[in-house]
């Protein structure tokens, strides 16, 4: 439920916003500054200019936002209703928000990307820091030297057993983020910055209209969708629907309600195909990129580019599929906005036959030969933006996420297992060494990542692969009579992924973690 509850204030029901504002519109101020001083300034004081202590030192995502009304309707009891909390975020993150620049290799952590691997320059910040939590979460969000030094503070007086915890006991902890912390995060995440002034004085973009979208779905695969946006009643709210293909004929249909934040933070809540799923993207003048989910599973999801059609500007989003072995016929689609004139491939493609031409989206027969091996730019027309890979052969297979981690659940709980969804990405050999081709089928399975696991049974017991989409999920939570010591249902796994190509079979590997359930589970984690 209470996931539910936190989705449903990102995006969904926004229209509370729009009636809220028009009720306090005669007061001639903004309705979220009213509720701040009825329910904040308990704690915190305000001064003439409207800048509420602690408050007014800091800037976040809307998640970010969403996470400290959570904290304070949990640990200080404060009482704010859900259109509450919904106008306070959307205030918080329009006037005290992210600039698209700040928010810039951070965005997996709102985009739900779970299996990220973190790394960072800093190894003191890696240690102090991102050995909590994820590290997105830090850079998500900006502060006043001061703010630093006090959320310090929070974190030993939140949590006091902090300074004795892993990568904490073996130092002096608190002069060193005291000291050495507080300084670099102020000077490199700080309050006040050119990029989020310049935001501010930016001319608005448009999103109503029609929308070309591409993504690929790991388990499902590619696909092409128009999304139109129309305005709805209240600030930044919209009206969105979906209607596309996926690459094996499947409908992809929804609608649902989306909301932009600061200028450029989409989010949106929609239902496809019967399924509760969310969008989080970011706007890019006539583009959006980011993240589509499930609600549920948020480990179902797909990478998305879309373009508005109307933009003026023609524009290539994607290749599906995005390579051609040499000697074979193959159907392409070039899907992206305002496609007019011939298709452009490289020299040795030869297009065989166009099979459909619009707009969004142009269905060739191609053929290539060897001399083209390597990827090449597509264009249509004047438009420009996609890719293409020409190989011979297969030279190796890499299996996408390298590390994952799935998670138990069900079984009577309320907490849903977490599955893990895996790519088979192939690569070529050329002059220049290796080159991407893309993402091809394969056949899937699993094998114990070690002695002990095929000591502890953790192929038979951890869960199922599905051998054709290379979805495997986790077995039921709680403990198995049948495991040694009546444990749970974890387990450390090699993925594995085969692929044939012509007369030879190429392997790919990766690790899997089967864990035990994700009890805790924030907008960024």
């Amino acid at each position: 439920m209470k996931k539910k509850f936190i989705a449903s204030l990102l995006g969904g029901g926004v229209l509370s916003i729009a009636a809220t504002a028009a009720g306090s519109a005669l007061a001639g101020e903004h309705p979220a500054l009213e509720i701040m001083r009825d329910t904040c300034t308990a704690c915190h004081t305000v001064d003439a200019d409207q800048r509420f202590s602690r408050i007014a030192g800091q800037r976040k995502s809307p998640e970010g936002w969403l996470m400290t009304l959570a904290r304070m309707r949990t640990v200080h009891d404060v009482e704010l209703s859900a259109d509450e909390v919904r106008t306070l975020v959307k205030y918080l993150a329009d006037t005290q928000g992210l600039a698209p620049a700040e928010t810039e290799g951070a965005r997996y952590g709102l985009e739900r990307r779970l299996n990220t691997m973190e790394e960072f320059a800093s190894q003191e910040f890696t240690e102090m820091c991102a050995r909590c939590h994820s590290g997105a979460r830090v850079l998500l969000q900006r502060r006043t030297a001061d703010e630093w030094e006090h959320l310090v503070h929070f974190h030993l007086g939140q949590w006091p057993t902090t300074e004795y915890q892993y990568l904490a006991r073996d130092r002096d902890w608190l002069p060193i983020a005291l000291n050495t912390m507080v300084p670099w995060l102020a000077e490199n995440l700080p309050k006040d910055s050119e990029a989020w002034k310049a935001w501010q004085e930016r001319t608005p973009t448009p999103v109503t209209g029609q929308w070309s979208l591409a993504g690929n779905q790991p388990g499902k695969g590619a696909f092409h969708a128009t999304m139109t946006v129309e305005a709805a009643a209240g600030e930044d709210v919209y009206a969105v629907s979906l209607d596309g293909l996926y690459a094996d004929g499947s409908a992809l249909r929804g609608s649902g309600q989306a909301l932009l934040y600061t200028g450029f933070e989409w989010r949106a809540n929609l239902d496809i195909d019967g399924v509760a799923t969310r969008q989080v993207f970011a706007l890019d003048g006539d583009r959006l990129t980011g993240r589509m989910f499930q609600r549920e599973h948020d480990e179902v999801g797909a990478d998305v580019v879309a373009a508005r059609q109307d933009a003026g500007r023609a524009q290539v989003l994607a290749v599906q599929p995005a390579y051609l072995k040499a000697g074979e016929e193959t159907r392409i689609a070039i899907v992206g906005a305002g496609l007019s004139g011939e298709p452009q491939l490289p020299q040795g493609v030869e297009v065989l036959e166009v099979l459909e031409r619009s707009p969004t989206r142009m269905v060739l027969r191609a053929r290539a030969d060897a001399a083209a091996n390597g990827v090449h730019s597509v264009r249509v027309g004047d438009a420009e933006g996609g890719s293409l890979a020409v190989y011979e052969r297969i030279a190796a297979v890499r299996v996408l996420p390298e590390f994952s981690v799935a998670r138990v659940g069900g079984n009577g709980g309320s907490t849903p297992p977490v599955q893990g969804l895996f790519e088979a990405e192939a690569w070529a050999e050329g002059p220049d060494g290796e080159y991407r081709i893309g993402v091809v089928p394969a056949t899937w399975s699993v094998t114990p990542f070690d002695e002990q696991a095929d000591h502890d049974g953790d192929v038979r017991f951890a869960g199922v692969m599905d051998a054709d989409t290379g979805m495997f999920m986790p077995a039921a939570a709680g403990p198995n009579p049948e495991r040694r010591m009546m444990t749970n249902n974890a387990g450390n796994l090699n993925v594995i992924a085969e692929v044939a190509d012509g007369d030879q079979t190429l392997n790919g590997q990766a690790q899997l973690i089967v864990t035990v359930q994700r009890w805790n589970n924030p907008p960024i984690p």
